[in-house]
């Protein structure tokens, strides 16, 4: 390569980036002028990737945290042989266009992850080095590296801002996790302005106080400088690496420097001096010189040689180690091992019963031996949460002596752990187990009480618009757990992870229904699912009384219907509550009252189903309804009609014993009753 010819890869990839925002007159031209070098000495020299099959397993992962510079990646995309056209290019921020406003799985070929909120893209980073170095530590063996690879951030000033980075950083660091390299594009800019007014601290010490080895490039524009640098991070094998990249935003523009050039459109005249002073041609728009696209093109020969050399491993890797094979291509495939929900409880009948979290553990430790897919952890709650897989081991941090060598670290085990402790860090395990998932080979799992579900809900939201396959275990569901009163107490959070389209929230009612909705979650493709469980213990239903729990598929189902006659009257519940309204409903009875109980542990499941299925749950005729459920009351409207009533909550809970909080707030036999005749009346 001539330095000729690299600056003008450089140059391409810059103003392609600006033509796309300029035609779009909306984006963020500031970033890919100042990083462009970095992110072509990256791609160019140093990226294992198959733009032919863009999902090759053993492919290094890049991470665009910086999402608002979405036109650099559909650049470098382009011109690398990823199936984006130069017409793609055009409809940047269109409608339906392969190139969104920010960069987003599923649309985009060679996209890995959803990015724009800040922090988030570098906690998914380092999810996935999590996933490489599991993988890794599981299924290779001497000769056969199948897992051997580097995941790759480009973060801004504005990513190192938000708290997540800082939580993701210090577990990163704690996990030596040395395939993780983020390039940091130390601009000195954010929208609002200079980082001058708000981020002063000194960025490389507070990394290296992490634990992360680290490197500073001066000048954004040395290609030799990053190139050292990033060989110098690839040789870290037990440290992460945070390399500051000192560029300038909206370099050689009449803006560069200025918050100006971060999040709009350069404007005609503004690109012209640009051009000019970069001397690149003014005519024609997104210009792509021969020589550069004859370079940029070799890519995609180089990736698939990479990728068949692979597959030929992998096919000696079947002869070697049969069964290690059969298991790592069932998850690879995002497959389901013959006979994994073997072992899975039936819960006898028991009116002490257990707390379906309590349930939820013995279903996941049920589950563990024959689905080794299932990884993940808690926010340091594992007691409480029950989601310690018991027999599996903690992926904790190498214990590798003097010599730093990953191999070691895989020959000790130590990454071969399926617990992963992330500390008091909800922040951080939401935006990991989304990397976990998107990485592929995993189906992870996070747990936390269900209201510090706030601290993750923009990370369960980028699983649901990403379609990733997870699970979020969430304990303590309601006003029952009593003494640690209102800030523990969850009373909005079930209405508001309802509201998050494509996620599934399920609220079981006892351990049989819990380990159905376990089922549920492992089966369910494409989108995450919330458990909500109970601290308190709930009686586990006999079902020779009441309906199969497998009624739980749909989301809605009767349970339990009068001995004679048609109903009059629907009690309708979810979780803890479904046992109170049986009682009522029994109660009812002896008054002549004939009345159906319905379980109702998922909104989304129900909605699912054909209208003509949810009116046998639910039918038009009985509009006497009353739903009970100990949260707000949004969202039931629809299940309960215009003659129904909810008993909820309408206010934040309070310190007292549980059972007392619950008596205070109306959630008895006499209320429920006391509700019921009213409907009637």
């Amino acid at each position: 390569m001539s330095p000729d010819l690299d600056q003008k890869c450089i140059d391409a990839i810059r103003f392609l980036a600006v033509d796309m925002v300029q035609k779009a007159d909306s984006g963020h031209p500031g970033l890919p002028l100042g990083a462009a070098p970095m992110a072509y000495v990256l791609w160019d020299r140093h990226l294992k990737h198959n733009p032919l099959n863009p999902h090759w397993p053993d492919r290094d992962r890049f991470v665009l945290s910086a999402g608002h510079g979405s036109a650099l990646l559909y650049a470098l995309l382009f011109l690398s042989g990823y199936g984006i056209t130069l017409d793609d290019l055009r409809q940047f921020r269109q409608w339906g266009s392969k190139t969104p406003g920010h960069p987003e799985r599923g649309v985009t070929p060679g996209v890995e992850v959803t990015t724009g909120p800040l922090g988030q893209g570098f906690g998914n980073a380092v999810g996935m080095a999590i996933a490489e170095a599991q993988l890794a530590a599981r299924y290779n063996r001497d000769a056969y590296r199948l897992f051997d690879h580097y995941t790759y951030a480009l973060a801004s000033d504005g990513d190192l801002m938000e708290g997540v980075a800082s939580e993701v950083a210090s577990l990163a660091g704690h996990l030596k996790l040395g395939r993780l390299i983020v390039l940091y594009d130390d601009n000195s800019v954010t929208l609002a302005g200079s980082t001058e007014i708000t981020f002063s601290e000194n960025r490389v010490q507070r990394f290296q106080a992490y634990g992360w080895h680290t490197a500073t490039v001066e000048d954004g524009n040395d290609l030799h400088a990053i190139d050292m640098a990033i060989s110098q991070a690839r040789r870290e094998v037990a440290r992460p690496s945070l390399i500051r990249v000192r560029t300038h935003i909206g370099f050689g523009s009449p803006e560069q420097d200025s918050y100006k050039a971060h999040g709009s459109a350069l404007g005609e005249e503004n690109v012209r001096k640009t051009k000019e002073k970069l001397g690149w041609p003014l005519e024609p728009e997104f210009l792509v010189p021969d020589d550069v696209f004859a370079h940029m093109r070799k890519q995609p020969a180089r990736g698939h040689e990479q990728d068949d050399a692979w597959t030929q491993l992998l096919t000696d890797y079947q002869n070697h180690y049969p069964d290690l094979y059969r298991e790592l291509d069932t998850r690879l495939r995002d497959g389901l091992p013959e006979g994994w929900d073997a072992d899975v409880p039936i819960f006898p009948p028991d009116e002490k019963g257990l707390a379906t979290r309590e349930s939820s553990g013995k279903v996941m430790n049920a589950l563990a031996p024959r689905l080794p897919a299932l990884v993940g952890g808690s926010a340091d709650l594992d007691p409480s949460t029950k989601t310690a897989l018991s027999k599996f081991g903690d992926f904790r941090p190498p214990r590798t002596g003097e010599t730093g060598e990953r191999e070691a670290a895989i020959e000790h085990g130590d990454y071969t752990g399926r617990n992963i402790h992330f500390g008091v860090r909800e922040h951080a395990m939401g935006a990991i187990v989304n990397g976990l998932a998107a990485h592929g080979g995993f189906i992870p799992y996070g747990a936390t009480f269900l209201t510090f579900s706030d601290y993750m809900r923009p990370p369960i939201r980028l699983a649901a618009l990403m379609g990733l396959h997870l699970v979020h275990v969430f304990t303590h569901d309601s006003l029952a757990l009593g003494e640690d009163g209102p800030t523990h107490q969850p009373v909005e959070q079930l209405a508001a992870l309802r509201a998050i389209p494509e996620a599934i929230v399920i609220r079981p009612a006892d351990a049989n229904e819990t380990a159905v909705a376990w089922k549920v979650a492992v089966e369910t493709r494409n989108r995450p699912v919330l458990l909500a469980l109970s601290r308190q213990k709930l009686p586990t239903l006999d079902r020779s009384r009441y309906a199969p729990a497998d009624g739980l598929r749909q989301g809605a189902y009767v349970l339990a219907d009068p001995p004679q006659g048609q109903p009059a009257l629907i009690l309708i519940a979810s979780g803890s509550e479904v046992p109170l309204i049986l009682a009522a409903a029994s109660r009812l009875g002896e008054e002549g009252i004939p009345v159906r109980c319905v379980s109702m542990p998922s909104h989304e499941l129900f909605e699912a189903l054909p209208q003509s299925e949810r009116d046998k749950v639910l039918p038009p005729s009985i509009e006497a309804r009353l739903a009970v459920e100990m949260g707000v009351p949004q969202g039931w409207d629809k299940y309960i009609g215009p003659r129904g009533a909810m008993l909820g909550v309408n206010r934040f809970g309070a310190s007292a014993p549980g059972e007392r909080v619950v008596r205070e707030y109306g959630f008895t036999v006499d209320r429920v009753c006391t509700l019921a005749r009213s409907l009637l009346m």
